[in-house]
């Protein structure tokens, strides 16, 4: 996975891109579909899937640091979101930030189901505003909300 994003930032680097953010993987062991199927009865995170994370992101960000030494006028910033970051804490901690369901997505059961899978025919929760998750994989527009002003405070500067 880091070649293939290496090879891509190699790519659009040949094709213009100088300045280009990339996102290290979240912790993907909390989301809700790794908690129904490896989560046990009680539905918790899954710390293999957030260990597998916590590895690739090791291997991005050394990976990132190469391509700035070695390919000419390029930005390429490692977006650290690691599992110590404010998505993590939201997950965990999803009543100190107003939301009222941490486990599950709005869509569906919010267990299993995910993009494609929301539509009418699955009907979704009241009000997606009390939920951390809109499907059993993506976070909500209101978590997103929460994450996006801090990491542009913390990694703009990078860019210039």
């Amino acid at each position: 996975m880091v070649r293939s994003a290496s090879n891509f930032l190699k790519e659009i680097y040949q094709l213009g891109a100088r300045r280009v953010g990339v996102f290290s993987a979240p912790p993907i062991g909390c989301v809700p579909f790794q908690r129904t199927l490896f989560g046990g009865i009680v539905r918790k995170c899954a710390e293999k899937y957030n260990d597998a994370a916590k590895l690739f992101n090791n291997k991005l960000a050394n990976e990132l640091a190469s391509l700035n030494r070695n390919v000419p006028n390029s930005r390429m910033v490692y977006v650290n979101l690691d599992v110590c970051n404010p998505l993590l804490d939201i997950i965990v901690n999803y009543q100190n930030y107003g939301f009222k369901v941490g486990d599950r997505g709005c869509c569906g059961t919010g267990k299993i189901e995910a993009a494609v899978l929301c539509n009418p025919l699955h009907p979704t929760c009241p009000d997606v505003g009390d939920y951390v998750f809109w499907d059993s994989f993506h976070p909500s527009e209101n978590v997103y909300r929460k994450l996006v002003a801090p990491i542009l405070r913390k990694y703009l500067y990078q860019f210039l």
